[in-house]
């Protein structure tokens, strides 16, 4: 007598079967269309470990940076060292990503990347005990059809970096002399 009434609450426990009906239930929602996979465009998945998006092998040299560095490390001690050089190319893509004159210059770019070339670059030209390994400036700067006045407005957000970091005038000069002829590499008339 005592084993009827528990299988009845098992029973009314136990979930039930949804009731049959001949209407239709909400659908679920159609997967949108993945019109990449389709065309064969796959996402560009960022190294794990740097962050950064895969590029072309190239051959990596020093020669790339497009200047020689200067032959004296006081002018890195004048930068703040590898951490102020580090702090001056981060306010410089910040303050380039900002600016309305060449933000658009930026857009898609992988700027994971650009941190840390643009990095190398500026710690190896001051002698800060760096090497660089991005590409040649002018590979680096093909077909994106960059004019004079795209220079002049990343230099300027460049001398305010080095003005917010206190780099006296004098050692800005030199950085900007150093950096000053890859115009001919960069700019496309």
């Amino acid at each position: 007598m005592i084993l009827l009434p528990l299988l009845l609450l098992l029973q009314s426990a136990a979930p039930s079967a949804p009731p049959t009906t001949d209407t239709p239930g909400p659908t679920a929602p159609e997967a949108p269309h993945d019109w990449a996979k389709e065309f064969g465009f796959e996402d560009d998945v960022r190294d794990p470990i740097t962050g950064e998006l895969p590029v072309a092998d190239y051959d990596q040299s020093n020669a790339n940076a497009g200047a020689s560095p200067v032959n004296s490390d006081r002018l890195a001690n004048r930068f703040g060292g590898q951490a102020g050089i580090n702090r001056i190319t981060n306010r410089l893509v910040d303050l380039s990503l900002a600016d309305p004159r060449i933000a658009p210059i930026f857009a898609g770019r992988d700027m994971v990347r650009l941190r840390r070339i643009l990095f190398e670059q500026f710690c190896y030209i001051l002698d800060a005990g760096c090497s660089y390994s991005g590409r040649n400036m002018r590979a680096a700067h093909q077909d994106m059809g960059l004019q004079m006045n795209d220079m002049n407005a990343l230099v300027e957000n460049l001398q305010q970096a080095m003005r917010e970091e206190h780099v006296p005038f004098g050692s800005q000069n030199r950085l900007l002399a150093k950096i000053a002829p890859m115009k001919r590499d960069v700019i496309q008339n």
